[in-house]
C-alpha cells in the first residue's frame, strides 16, 4: 500500500539519491591530493587488497570476556595455536591445534577450522573430527603406557585436485611417541574421511612425528613430508602424490634441520613447527623453523634451498643440520610503546596470493602468555632473496609511495635480539637534514625508492630496510613500518610514532 500511493515520495527520493551521488563525486574530485592522514585516492593501488585503510579492524587483544567455550563461535583470531591455511574460492580457511585459553574451556576437540575473506577478520567455523580419530588416539595411548591424548595438534592443509587433504598430529606433551595422520574431503569443511597414519614414533625413534608440512618439488613432481620437534631435528620423508602416504612403508625420512645441543640432549634446543614454500621467481624452497619454548621466546628463522628435501642452509651459508644456531631471525617476542607485548610468536603457517607472501603465527599476549592470537604479517623479500616480516599484523592497507617527509620524525626501532626474552623498541630520530639519532654507528640515512637505508659514520656499513604502510595495531591509527636484516642475519622493525 505505501508504494502504491507515495509515487511522489519515490520520485523526491530518487532525485535526493542522484544529487547526493553527485555531490560525492565533486567531493572526491576535490580531495584527489592525498597526505599521510588523509583518506583519499592513491598514485598506486593494491590490487589483491582493496580496503578502506582508515579503519580500525575493532579486534582486541585481551580476550578473556569472551574466553569460554559458549562463545567460541565469537573466538575469531582468538584461542589459535600452530596455524595452517589455504585459500580456495573467495575464503581463506585456517585449521589449528585444539587448545583454548584455560583448559576448562577445551570441551571439544578436533581440530579447529575458521575462514575469512580478507585474512583480518575471521569467522569461527568449528572442528573439522568430532573427537580425536580411534585409531591415533588407541596408537598413542598404548606407546605411552596408557596415557591418552587430550587434543589434537599442528594440522596442514593441502589441495591435490578436487580433495583436501588434511594432515593432523596426536600426542602427549612432552613425548616422541606420536602418530601423524590424514583425512580428505572434497569440501574445506568436511565431512573428512579418515585414510589412516602417515608417520609413527615410538620412545625408541629419534624423531618426533609431530608438526608435518608439505612441498613439492616443481621440477619433478615429488611431494616431500617435512616434520619433526624438538627431539633430534627435523626430517623430510618422501610421500605418494596418489596417496598422500608415504611412499615407502614405514619410512621416517632423513634429517635436514636440527638445533646446537640437541644431540647431547640441552633442553634449551628447541626447534619444531617446520613450514616450506616455494618462491618461484627467486627458485628457491624455504624452511621456516621455531626456535625456543613456545610460551616465552618462541622465534621464527629461516634457510632455504634448491629442493624441498634440501640440503638447506642459512643466512651465513651453514647447513641446517650443522651443531649451530641458525640465521636468520625475522620474528622474536617483541613489545611496542603502549602495548604489554607479545611472547610465543612461532610456529608459522605460510601463504602465497599472487605475488603476495604472508605468515600467519601464534602470538601469546604478555605478560600472562596464556592468551593466543592470531599473527598475520606481510613476508618481503631482500635483494640477496631471504624474506622478512612486517613488524606490524596484517590490515589490508592500501599501499603507495613514501615520501622523504614522511620519515622524518621519531621511530620506535626493534632489534631482534635473539639472546632476549622479550625485545623493546628504542626511540631513534630521522632529522630532515639527513642525520640520524640513536641507532648506534649508524648516522645517517637515505631514502631509495621504497628501501630505507642507514649509513654507518665511516660510510662503510649500510642497512637497507624496506618500508610498507601499515595499521599501527597498539596505537589504533595508520602509520608506517619498516623492516630488514642487519649483517648478521638479524632482522630489525621500526615503527614511524610522531614528527616531535
Amino acid at each position: 500500500m505505501v508504494l502504491r500511493f507515495h509515487n511522489v515520495k519515490k520520485v523526491m527520493f530518487g532525485i535526493y539519491i542522484t544529487g547526493m551521488a553527485f555531490f560525492a563525486m565533486i567531493f572526491m574530485m576535490m580531495t584527489s591530493g592525498c597526505s599521510r592522514s588523509g583518506k583519499s585516492s592513491q598514485r598506486v593501488t593494491d590490487s589483491v587488497f582493496v580496503r578502506n585503510d582508515s579503519l580500525d579492524p575493532g579486534i582486541p587483544d585481551d580476550y578473556r570476556k569472551i574466553a569460554a567455550f559458549k562463545y567460541h563461535d565469537r573466538w575469531g583470531t582468538h584461542n589459535v595455536h600452530d596455524p595452517s591455511c589455504i585459500k580456495t574460492g573467495q575464503w581463506y580457511y585456517l585449521y589449528s591445534t585444539d587448545v583454548a585459553f584455560g583448559w576448562r574451556n577445551l570441551k571439544r576437540v578436533g581440530i579447529q577450522i575458521r575462514k575469512s575473506k580478507d585474512l583480518v577478520h575471521w569467522q569461527f567455523v568449528g572442528w573439522a573430527f568430532n573427537g580425536i580419530p580411534g585409531e591415533a588416539e588407541k596408537y598413542v595411548c598404548k606407546v605411552n603406557n596408557g596415557k591418552s591424548p587430550r587434543n589434537m595438534w599442528a594440522p596442514y592443509i593441502m589441495k591435490v585436485g578436487n580433495v583436501f587433504r588434511l594432515y593432523y598430529v596426536v600426542s602427549v606433551f612432552g613425548s616422541n611417541a606420536s602418530y601423524i595422520g590424514l583425512a580428505t574431503s572434497k569440501f574445506p569443511e568436511g565431512p573428512w574421511k579418515q585414510l589412516g597414519s602417515v608417520v609413527k614414533t615410538t620412545h625408541l625413534d629419534k624423531m618426533n612425528a609431530i608438526d608435518p608440512t608439505v612441498a613439492i618439488n616443481h621440477k619433478n613432481g615429488k611431494y616431500w613430508m617435512i616434520y619433526g620437534s624438538y627431539f633430534s631435528g627435523i626430517y623430510a620423508v618422501e610421500l605418494n602424490p596418489t596417496t598422500g602416504l608415504t611412499k615407502k612403508t614405514n619410512d621416517k625420512g632423513k634429517l635436514i634441520a636440527r638445533r646446537n645441543g640437541q644431540d647431547l640432549g640441552k633442553k634449551r634446543a628447541y626447534i619444531e613447527g617446520p613450514e616450506v614454500i616455494y618462491n618461484p621467481k627467486l627458485k628457491k624452497y624455504y624452511l621456516f623453523l621455531s626456535y625456543g619454548p613456545l610460551m616465552t621466546t618462541y622465534n621464527i628463522r629461516v634457510g632455504r634451498a634448491d629442493k624441498p628435501d634440501g640440503p638447506y642452509t642459512d643466512y651465513h651459508g651453514y647447513n641446517l643440520i650443522s651443531p649451530i644456531d641458525n640465521f636468520p631471525i625475522i620474528i622474536h617476542p617483541y613489545k611496542f610503546d603502549n602495548h604489554p607485548g607479545w611472547n610465543g610468536t612461532g610456529h608459522c603457517a605460510m601463504l602465497r596470493v599472487g605475488d603476495k607472501y604472508f605468515i600467519l603465527h601464534q602470538g601469546r599476549l604478555a605478560p600472562q602468555n596464556r592468551m593466543m592470537d592470531l599473527h598475520v604479517r606481510r613476508i618481503l623479500w631482500t635483494k640477496h632473496g631471504w624474506p622478512i616480516a612486517s613488524p606490524e599484523r596484517f590490515d589490508n592497507v592500501t599501499q603507495y609511495p613514501v615520501k622523504r617527509n614522511e620519515i622524518e620524525g621519531e621511530w620506535e626501532n626493534i632489534i631482534l635480539n635473539p639472546d632476549s626474552t622479550v625485545d623493546h623498541s628504542n626511540h631513534i630520530r630521522v632529522m630532515a637534514n639527513g642525520k640520524l639519532e640513536g641507532f648506534g654507528k649508524y648516522r645517517t640515512w637515505s631514502l631509495d625508492g621504497d628501501t630505507l637505508k642507514f649509513t654507518s659514520t665511516n660510510g662503510n656499513t649500510t642497512v637497507s630496510l624496506q618500508l610498507l604502510r601499515a595499521w599501527d595495531w597498539e596505537n589504533h591509527e595508520r602509520t608506517i613500518v619498516y623492516t630488514g636484516l642487519n649483517n648478521q642475519g638479524i632482522g630489525i622493525w621500526g615503527k614511524y610514532r610522531s614528527r616531535n
